[in-house]
Order: C-alpha cells, then sequence, then structure tokens
C-alpha cells in the first residue's frame, strides 16, 4: 500500500535541463544530492519555493528570475530527492522534509540568514515541506519571515476523498501542522482548482492561528496550474504577493527606512 500512495503522491518529470552555472548541490542529513538555484538581489527578504509535482529546477529557473525581479526578492529553489538532478535516494515524504531542510540551512548558514528574513514559498505538493519546516522553526522559538502556500493541500489522501481525521500512512497532513505556525500565512488558491479541491485551501486557512491568518486570495476561474498565468497580464498575482511581503513582513519599513519592529512577537 506504501509503494502505491507514494507513486501517486510523487510523479517526478524526466530531468529538464538547466545549465550547470545556475545551479549548485545541497547534501540532506538522509544522504541524498540535490540540486538547487539562488538568484540574488540583494535583497532583504528571500523567497525559499518548494516547488509542484511533475516539475523541476530546469521548468522553473526563466519563472522565478522574472519573479525575483518583479518582486525584488532573492529566491532559493531546491529539486526534491528523486526529482531532476538529484542522487542518493528515493522520493519520499521523509526525504522531501530533509531537501528543505537542507536549504533553509544553507541560507542560514552559507548566505549569513536571519530566519525572520525568509519566506517560505509552496506550491501544490511544495505545501508540504513548507508546512513542515514552518512548523518546526515555530516550535523551537524561530520567527520565518512568513509563508505562502499556493494551490495548498489539507493532506494526500484528502485529495481524493474528505476524511475528518488524518488516517494511518497519509502523507504531507498539512491540515494538522498549520495551526501550530506561527507566522504570517498567505495562501493562493483557485476556486475551480480540478486536482487540490478549492476547499483544501479554505479549510486550511480557517486552521491558521487567526493573529497570522494575512487575507486570502481566491482566484476566481483559476485551476491548478494556470493562476499564473491568467494573473499575469493584469499583475494582479505579483500585485498580491508584493501587498502580503509590505503588510506583513516588514519589508514597507524597509523601503521607507524606519526602524522595523518584529512582526512575531
Amino acid at each position: 500500500m506504501g509503494n502505491v500512495v507514494t507513486d501517486l503522491v510523487f510523479q517526478p518529470p524526466s530531468s529538464t535541463f538547466i545549465q550547470a552555472h545556475k545551479h549548485f548541490w545541497l547534501q540532506t542529513k538522509t544522504g541524498s544530492r540535490i540540486p538547487a538555484f539562488y538568484i540574488d538581489r540583494n535583497a532583504h527578504l528571500t523567497i525559499l519555493f518548494s516547488h509542484g509535482n511533475a516539475e523541476d529546477l530546469g521548468m522553473i529557473y526563466d519563472w522565478f528570475y522574472d519573479f525575483s525581479r518583479q518582486l525584488n526578492v532573492n529566491v532559493l529553489a531546491y529539486d526534491y530527492t528523486g526529482y531532476g538532478k538529484s542522487s542518493g535516494g528515493k522520493v519520499s515524504e521523509e526525504n522531501c522534509y530533509a531537501d528543505i531542510e537542507a536549504a533553509y540551512d544553507h541560507l542560514i548558514e552559507a548566505r549569513n540568514m536571519t530566519t525572520n528574513q525568509i519566506i517560505l514559498y509552496g506550491r501544490s505538493l511544495g505545501s508540504g515541506p513548507s508546512c513542515h519546516l514552518a512548523r518546526k522553526l515555530s516550535k523551537v522559538g524561530k520567527s520565518l519571515g512568513g509563508i505562502i502556500l499556493q494551490s495548498p493541500l489539507m493532506s494526500a489522501y484528502r485529495v481524493a476523498l474528505n476524511f475528518r481525521f488524518t488516517l494511518p500512512g497519509d502523507m504531507f497532513a498539512n491540515i494538522d501542522k498549520i495551526s501550530e505556525v506561527k507566522c504570517p500565512v498567505f495562501i493562493i488558491h483557485g476556486t475551480r482548482d480540478e486536482i487540490v479541491p478549492f476547499w483544501h485551501g479554505q479549510e486550511l486557512f480557517l486552521a491558521c492561528q487567526i493573529k497570522w491568518r494575512a487575507k486570502p486570495f481566491w482566484v476566481t476561474g483559476g485551476g491548478h496550474n494556470n493562476i499564473e498565468a491568467i494573473l499575469r497580464e493584469d499583475g494582479s498575482f505579483f500585485e498580491k504577493i508584493n501587498e502580503f511581503l509590505d503588510e506583513w513582513c516588514g519589508r514597507q519599513e524597509l523601503r521607507s527606512g524606519k526602524k522595523v519592529v518584529s512582526l512575531m512577537a
């Protein structure tokens, strides 16, 4: 049963080409070697991006190069074990968690960042490792700048059936973790998501602690894989994320030159 669920949840694509100078390597605590890229805008805030299923770094590099320019943020993105050029392990929930922790450690140790300069951003499957790390850091009193969840899932089993409780063997039980996250949470979800139903985003929003709930962005008519495309023409995708970074993550104070008071107190 476990292998069947794993095969359904993880669908790594054939490795997409990415130029050697555009990525580097991270070693995880579970023994995997995973590729990552870092786009440096010399900005105060850094987005730590966890991609969706059937994606790898080669597919998303160009988008995030523009994303970093539009929002004036640095971006670190990484591949999961078993995706892209990674080696040393197989796809699993445990490895995904080790992967994002390796990426976070790189920002702290190699890039000399503080936790509150980091914004986690998980799309679809990437909501799992993002919620995991946000809860883990919250439990030890480390406050992230924020977390963005796009088309997030409550848990893997719930994508197919609306269970009231998390069943044994379920994966990425974000609904059980989000209430323990102590940083601003911004949820984006399409109302016509054909893969992860819209109510997943709604239930995750309601499960957040009230003080950390940023106003969600429900994309009318948006599906699972077309949110960026349908919003790019009117600029509202970047506009909404900019609002979150300014109003919840302290960037407005940085722009004005005011002293930034921690929003996580």
